[in-house]
């Protein structure tokens, strides 16, 4: 999953937009209990939408329902599940936090928890420095994936990689070597300029020693942890539990550093921490940080104009939005701000929400 897999959802537009969220198990024997429940799940949204509607008027979205389940291999849980369908589309994604159990037909997809995964600041890059090859992952907590796109794995054939180095009298070869090193690791920051422009997340390195010094005097990018030592075989998950400590730290900064710049706002005035407040300043584009609180949900319904919300004690009631939060989320990344999630309690004085402004 990716910001533009979000963002291709968040397009999407038309009634009937089921999303479907569970708790799921990583390990035998707990994870078996997870197809039946997402059977029973999926046997409550079809109950709801034939209620709705007859079984010829949305043969496309039951059939993608049923390939959308079928893809679902309950080997590979993680700590949560989320399908999305329609008539033309499904996707499924495995989600490393346990999200609520939900069923929500709606005019659009529910995207809250993918984006909370690609917000919540427990993403990162991790770059494994070699020759033979560099390998980019995408880390969520302890658990790491390989990317195997946009140039990666990388494996240096240049001179001193996988071809002999020049020859000769006189020739020094560990100078030849760190050179066409160097030109190796440019292009590998080349291709990860790509990746952290689209998703800019903290960056992770490892190798040994010279490789990592060598990759810090170009890096077009902070480094926010390094792990000693060639990590060449080391196994994607011994990788993830090496390099989460290290993100953790930075992102225990990251978010005292932006509560203090939250204090500073309130006193300059840039903070506003009602949902009648936050609500039509998001809609504007003005929202340069938003703060949330992880377990805070809000259904409502909104005016003619669409401006003025107020709260809903049913979302799944007709013209009630089933959680005003993810709409927040959704325009402050479409207006380029950051969402930024806290543990709850955190934003008690700002009613679990707060938005920093630019005007």
């Amino acid at each position: 999953m990716n910001r533009h897999d979000v963002e291709l959802l968040q397009k999407v537009r038309g009634y009937p937009a089921l999303t479907i969220t569970m708790p799921s198990h990583r390990t035998f024997p707990e994870n078996k209990q997870d197809a039946v429940r997402l059977k029973n799940l999926v046997t409550q949204a079809t109950d709801r939408l034939l209620k709705e509607f007859g079984k010829r008027d949305i043969p496309g979205l039951l059939h993608n329902l049923d390939e959308a389940v079928a893809s679902v291999d309950h080997n590979m849980n993680l700590d949560g599940i989320a399908l999305y369908v329609n008539k033309d589309i499904f996707r499924v994604y495995q989600l490393p936090f346990t999200p609520m159990e939900r069923v929500v037909v709606d005019e659009t997809f529910l995207t809250r928890d993918l984006v909370f995964s690609l917000n919540r600041s427990s993403r990162y890059w991790l770059l494994v420095l070699s020759e033979k090859p560099t390998r980019l992952f995408e880390g969520f907590r302890d658990n790491v994936v390989e990317v195997r796109e946009g140039g990666f794995p990388m494996e240096h054939k240049g001179p001193g990689g996988s071809t002999a180095l020049p020859g000769g009298r006189g020739v020094r070869k560990s100078a030849y070597r760190d050179e066409y090193h160097q030109q190796f690791f440019r292009s590998v920051n080349t291709a990860l300029t790509e990746f952290i422009s689209d998703d800019p997340l903290p960056l992770v390195i490892t190798g040994v020693d010279k490789f990592v010094s060598m990759y810090k005097d170009i890096s077009a990018f902070p480094i926010e942890g390094v792990i000693k030592g060639s990590h060449d075989r080391t196994a994607a998950h011994e990788l993830g539990k090496a390099a989460w400590p290290l993100v953790e730290k930075y992102l225990s900064g990251r978010r005292d550093q932006l509560l203090g710049e939250l204090a500073k706002a309130v006193k300059d005035g840039t903070v506003l921490s009602t949902m009648g407040d936050i609500w039509p300043a998001a809609l504007q584009g003005r929202g340069k940080t938003l703060l949330v609180e992880e377990g805070f949900h809000y259904p409502a319904t909104v005016d003619e104009s669409g401006m003025k919300i107020e709260p809903s004690e049913n979302p799944e009631a007709p013209g009630v939005i089933d959680d005003a939060v993810d709409e927040i989320i959704e325009a402050v990344i479409a207006a380029r701000g950051d969402v930024v999630f806290v543990p709850d309690g955190t934003l008690t004085e700002h009613q679990r929400m707060a938005l920093m402004v630019r005007f």
